[in-house]
């Protein structure tokens, strides 16, 4: 691609990059502060991590004449989330090692991450993670990121095989430029007649960030439908048919530009297993080649197919893979959230889900979790599974461990606590203080608000409906409130916009409801909603379907229509 004046300037970034190298190497070497040039905060992101500072302490710092406390996060790719014992122990290491905040984050994309990472502490982060057989390339940046796959499926027989197409696909997807190993390993996995080529991504890489996911029904909970490329599986006569392909889902939106919407990807149709690999591959290179690469507020794969078209971008698809779509297959989902406690597999084994609150895994006062689940991974036969909701599976074991890991989970606060159905539902993103987009409050908020809507589900007999929550501090939807029966986004602090009316399956994304408001004016409104709910729901009547039905807002079955 030239370099035309009307791209946007992260496309010139990255022409101009040398495969992502841009002068990451010279900015490690700089000790006279702790961030990089604003170029290659653009080009770390391919690398798995994102510059940041400590909000709560710009104020105190400026006054003090020093410049922001900057860090990094840095977020590792674990396809389908699946860590082994011996890999739990690694990272949980580095966690405590080289980390300011000493702890670990569960995603919303089946991963991990850490915060507090410091410009010198990077290399070795990335070089002790690639000692447990886990990288950090392609975590982020305008490329496929991690991709998310169902942990507990109720067929559980079908997890591995299907698991493994979601590996293959991560891995058929990745950059191939050789900087992440020449920057981080100092050349040594690099030859030196080696020229660089990027296949399928191109040296502009995409427009914009790609996210995956492979479901398994009944259970959406990997959000499917709001992921740019998604694999629904298929399942006929207890075996694998193949994969409905979902395309074009999206979270992201700008506050006050109507140009911006999320939107739940459209079903393209049926493939073959043995297609898996070239549809994947087509549907990403479509998307590289028609991408919007002026305005990246317009850049993701949905506004793509709403400005092509879907024939075209599917007819593009079958040219580019040489295959047909069949007609999809019917699908029917049932829920969103995780499985929770234990569940027994096909093979006799057993896989206990515990909650994790926000994903944040540390000691806490009372509750040392951290230490729990290093006490757990040093005994565990089986493997870890980190859930699309921030939630963690202790999957593959044997009858004979069950009641020892049950009573170490017990021990250390990873079980035994009363959890409402509406917390285990409800999730949020880091926003404040680290994230540079939040303009308020998610995770370190989300505990107080819950509990003051649990009273009000009480008050109302709905304690015991499943009602899917989330929280974000921006609009970027890291948490997928757009996907919410109940979604608050932050406007500034301590105001948020309200969403309702998404299904409870994943399916179908919310709508506006009531914008920039504070608690007292949610929780009021939540009052009078449960209330009404409580009194004319239909039997088995999700909250999100109850307020769609009674013409609080209008379902929303076309992204562009959003705003509407």
């Amino acid at each position: 691609m030239s370099l035309d004046t009307e791209l946007s300037p992260v496309e010139g970034i990255k022409t101009s990059s040398n495969f992502l190298r841009g002068t990451i190497a010279e900015g490690l070497k700089d000790r006279t502060t702790g961030a990089f040039v604003d170029d290659d905060t653009q080009l770390t992101k391919f690398h798995g991590f994102y510059q940041q500072d400590d909000r709560d302490l710009r104020a105190e710092r400026k006054a003090q004449k020093l410049e922001p406390l900057y860090s990094f996060m840095l977020r590792a790719r674990v396809p389908g989330g699946v860590a082994t014992p011996q890999q739990w122990l690694a990272i949980d290491k580095i966690a405590g090692d080289l980390t300011a905040a000493g702890s670990l984050r569960l995603t919303t994309r089946q991963t991990f991450q850490y915060h507090g990472v410091y410009k010198h502490n990077l290399k070795p982060v990335i070089q002790e993670l690639d000692k447990a057989l886990i990288d950090s390339i392609a975590a982020c940046g305008d490329v496929n990121r991690n991709i998310m796959c169902n942990p507990n499926p109720v067929d559980s027989h079908i997890h591995a095989e299907v698991y493994d197409w979601a590996k293959k696909i991560s891995e058929h997807l990745l950059p191939n430029t050789k900087a992440y190993w020449e920057l981080w390993f100092d050349d040594e996995r690099v030859a030196d007649n080696h020229v660089d080529e990027e296949p399928i991504y191109g040296n502009t890489y995409l427009p914009r960030k790609f996210k995956a996911a492979v479901a398994i029904p009944p259970h959406n909970d990997v959000d499917v439908y709001a992921n740019d490329m998604g694999f629904i599986a298929i399942i006929e006569d207890g075996k694998l048919a193949g994969f409905n392909v979902t395309v074009g889902g999206g979270m992201g939106t700008t506050h006050g530009d109507v140009k911006t919407y999320p939107r739940a990807a459209s079903t393209f149709g049926f493939i073959r297993p043995q297609d898996t690999l070239k549809v994947a591959e087509a549907i990403l290179t479509t998307q590289r080649d028609f991408g919007n690469r002026k305005d990246r507020k317009q850049a993701r794969l949905k506004y793509t197919i709403d400005t092509i078209g879907i024939d075209k971008y599917i007819s593009e698809v079958e040219t580019r893979a040489g295959i047909t779509f069949e007609p999809a297959r019917e699908v029917t989902f049932t829920q969103q959230g995780d499985r929770f406690g234990w569940v027994k597999g096909f093979d006799g084994k057993w896989h206990l889900t515990v909650f994790i609150e926000s994903g944040r895994i540390k000691d806490f006062p009372g509750k040392p979790l951290r230490t729990g689940l290093v006490e757990i991974a040093k005994i565990h036969q089986g493997d870890f599974r980190m859930t699309a909701n921030q939630n963690l599976i202790i999957a593959g074991v044997p009858d004979e461990q069950k009641a020892t890991i049950e009573g170490l989970a017990r021990k250390y606060g990873l079980l035994g606590e009363t959890i409402s159905v509406l917390k285990e539902n409800s999730m949020a993103c880091v926003a404040l203080p680290t994230c540079s987009l939040a303009m308020a409050e998610a995770e370190r908020y989300l505990p107080e608000f819950v509990a003051k809507v649990e009273q009000l589900t009480l008050k109302h007999g709905i304690e015991q409906q499943p009602i899917v929550m989330r929280m974000t501090g921006c609009p970027n939807g890291c948490a997928r409130p757009f996907m919410a029966e109940i979604g608050f986004v932050g406007k500034a602090d301590g105001r948020y916009n309200m969403y309702l009316g998404a299904d409870g399956i994943g399916t179908r994304v919310n709508k506006l409801y009531k914008e920039n408001i504070d608690e007292a004016t949610i929780l009021a409104e939540l009052d009078e909603l449960f209330g009404q709910y409580s009194k004319a729901r239909e039997q088995g009547e999700t909250f999100g379907n109850y307020v769609v039905r009674a013409g609080i807002v209008k379902a929303v079955h076309e992204g562009r229509l959003w705003h509407e």
